[in-house]
């Protein structure tokens, strides 16, 4: 159930979707003659657009949870395996077309090739099943083994786990895959503004994990303006913004992590 009414919410809260709403009700709204509301709510729908796009506002949602992990230095010797969070791949092209499209957060997998070189006895567990609410595409697990063999990864270094529709369930089903025994380092990669609310969901299903954060979408210095970035990236920052301060909130309203900000332990 949570997860139904995690996607539901989400499609009426983005930016692009909760503007338009804003503006079909105001001006359903003048047209029953409240104008007042109705002018009010097309006000707030060009203030959030406006915001969206040429602001610096969505780089300013991600930098502190882009800043909140940095990467450790870790020995070869203490790493036992590497867990990705699937959503780098483009599933619907993948299960149509065969092979291995990456997506704006395809860095997650291409650094666990890199790891995956550098830990030579490290196993590689890749969690994603399919995050939509009505299944179109192929799930990052099961395009994963393509594109990792290809890059020379061993299929037999691969754990599959591809049932996970969330990061909460990447987190526990990957616990029950790898039985991580005491003493164990296991990398976690993922996308840097998505490694607080991640790893206070692996905490909290008893994983430890070394954070290894990827796939920046921030300097970290852009400061506050605007027009300081091209439209479509900070549409889609703000809208990644968003959707991830929302994502913590509710798993820690609802008890799925102990910290409304995870940060290093």
């Amino acid at each position: 159930m949570f997860f139904v009414i995690s996607k539901v919410f989400w499609f009426v809260a983005q930016p692009v979707n909760l503007t338009l709403l804003l503006v079909v009700v105001g001006l359903v709204a003048c047209a029953c003659a409240w104008r007042r509301v109705g002018y009010s709510l097309v006000s707030a729908a060009a203030l959030l657009l406006g915001l969206s796009v040429w602001s610096s506002l969505g780089a300013n949602l991600l930098a502190p949870l882009e800043d909140r992990f940095a990467r450790p230095e870790v020995s070869p010797e203490n790493v036992a395996g590497i867990v990705v969070l699937g959503g780098g791949l483009e599933g619907s092209i993948n299960r149509s077309r065969g092979g291995y499209e990456l997506n704006s957060s395809g860095d997650r997998f291409v650094e666990t090739a890199i790891l995956a070189r550098r830990f030579p006895d490290a196993r590689i567990l890749v969690s994603g099943g399919s995050g939509e609410l009505l299944l179109t595409g192929e799930s990052d697990a099961d395009t994963a083994p393509r594109l990792l063999s290809a890059l020379g990864v061993a299929p037999e270094r691969l754990i599959l786990e591809n049932k996970s529709r969330n990061t909460d369930e990447n987190a526990r089903f990957s616990r029950e895959l790898a039985k991580p025994q005491s003493g164990e380092t296991w990398l976690l990669v993922t996308s840097a503004f998505h490694m607080p609310r991640s790893v206070g969901l692996f905490r909290k299903a008893g994983f430890a994990v070394v954070p290894w954060p990827v796939d920046y979408r921030t300097a970290g210095d852009e400061g506050y303006g605007f027009f300081v970035d091209n439209a479509i990236d900070s549409l889609q920052n703000t809208t990644l913004g968003i959707r991830e301060w929302i994502g913590l909130l509710a798993y820690w309203l609802t008890g799925r992590i102990d910290q409304l900000l995870p940060g290093p332990a």
